[in-house]
């Protein structure tokens, strides 16, 4: 797991430290920049899988803009300073990435990478200044100088880490209804869309490799919605014909027994890819869910969050939850060191910081406030202040 994060220079954060825990909560008003942190993590996913083009930064879930836009605008004097972003593992191993773009129509944006172990094998040197590289794509040798040379062998040595794979597939998830429910259409990233594309197809594929503890999982943490009994995939189609038979125990009718999922509510579909998302080997094991209550009866977004915390510990999964319901906050238990909440603000200087939110006892013989109370009586900050 990623210990801890440090961000400089991206959007409205100057300088942030983040300590993470397995699941991480992140509350705050409007535009205070919860979102910033989620898009710098991907915005280093990226650099880690050395995909750095507009297409697959969008695919991540980061809103793409002109590269001033992605740097902070605090220091006037430098507006084309580099983006920093630092990732310290359980190892106590730390890997730096720093971001430029030349501002040029059409090009990407390229990143350095460095790490803090001493382990990145010694190069060979053929002359002075001069030193051979291996390009396996295309099997031929190139001469690079010291440094260019020094940065790719550091580059691979980092590509091929294991600790690398955790950050590289990281994604922000933002599931909408339309993509949800039009299962014909998949992502550029597989097997699921920020947007929840490929959902009917990672079941059908849990389905077809005859994985049934793992369906079965899924269909008994739907059991939160009141009215679900069952859901069965269309076994007779093509897969772009397919659709998912949803049973509804109050519906006894011997013709009708299931609906579709163009008939179902949009509470049921958002679960089913939480739980999906969560319980399936393909899936990222760190990523960020941007406003994980959109859709949910707040009592239900209290039960989720309490239930996803059991999987995320169950399958080894790091996440990341941004909020605007207080009632997200009671589904997490604060005197347990794994479920960190962190309220994201803005200084008098307009710089996004972060405060950690810690379980605090209280005082004999009085009943502990509940953390949504908590945070609509402004105890705990993270509310507008300006009206």
């Amino acid at each position: 797991m990623i210990q801890e994060i440090t961000i400089k220079n991206f959007k409205s954060i100057d300088q942030l430290k983040l300590p993470l825990g397995r699941v991480t909560v992140l509350i705050g008003e409007n535009g205070c920049g919860k979102t910033n942190i989620l898009e710098a993590i991907s915005l280093s996913s990226a650099a880690a899988s050395d995909k750095l083009d507009h297409e697959f930064l969008a695919s991540r879930g980061i809103r793409i803009t002109e590269p001033q836009f992605m740097r902070s605008a605090f220091n006037s004097d430098d507006l084309n300073k580099e983006i920093e972003t630092s990732f310290q593992f359980q190892d106590d191993k730390i890997i730096t990435y720093n971001l430029q773009h030349d501002g040029k129509p059409y090009s990407s944006w390229v990143s350095k990478i460095s790490e803090n172990s001493k382990e990145i094998p010694e190069i060979e040197r053929m002359s002075e200044g001069i030193y051979l590289a291996y390009e396996q794509n295309t099997h031929i040798f190139s001469s690079l100088s010291e440094a260019d040379f020094v940065q790719q062998s550091v580059k691979r040595y980092i590509m091929e880490n294991p600790d690398n794979s955790t950050l590289k597939n990281f994604l922000i998830f933002s599931p909408e209804n339309s993509s949800l429910r039009i299962f014909k259409e998949e992502g550029q990233i597989q097997p699921l869309g920020i947007h929840g594309e490929g959902l009917l197809k990672l079941l059908t594929v849990l389905n077809a490799e005859k994985n049934q503890e793992k369906i079965q999982e899924i269909k008994e943490k739907m059991q939160l919605i009141d009215w679900f009994k069952d859901f069965r995939i269309s076994d007779e189609l093509s897969l772009n014909q397919k659709t998912l038979k949803i049973a509804d125990r109050y519906l006894i009718s011997r013709k009708q027994k299931y609906f579709d999922q163009n008939s179902s509510n949009e509470g049921f579909l958002f679960l089913l890819f939480y739980f999906c998302l969560f319980i399936s080997d393909n899936t990222p094991k760190f990523f960020a869910v941007d406003n994980i209550d959109v859709s949910l009866n707040p009592r239900l977004g209290r039960r989720l969050v309490q239930e996803l915390v059991q999987l995320a510990k169950k399958y080894e999964r790091q996440v990341i939850f941004t909020t605007h319901n207080p009632a997200i906050l009671d589904g997490l238990d604060l005197e347990d060191d794994e479920q960190r909440l962190f309220v994201i603000s803005r200084n008098r200087l307009g710089y996004t910081k972060a405060r950690r939110i810690s379980y605090t006892k209280p005082p004999e013989g009085q009943e502990p406030v509940r953390l949504s109370e908590a945070f609509l009586r402004g105890y705990i900050g993270g509310l507008p202040k300006n009206f």
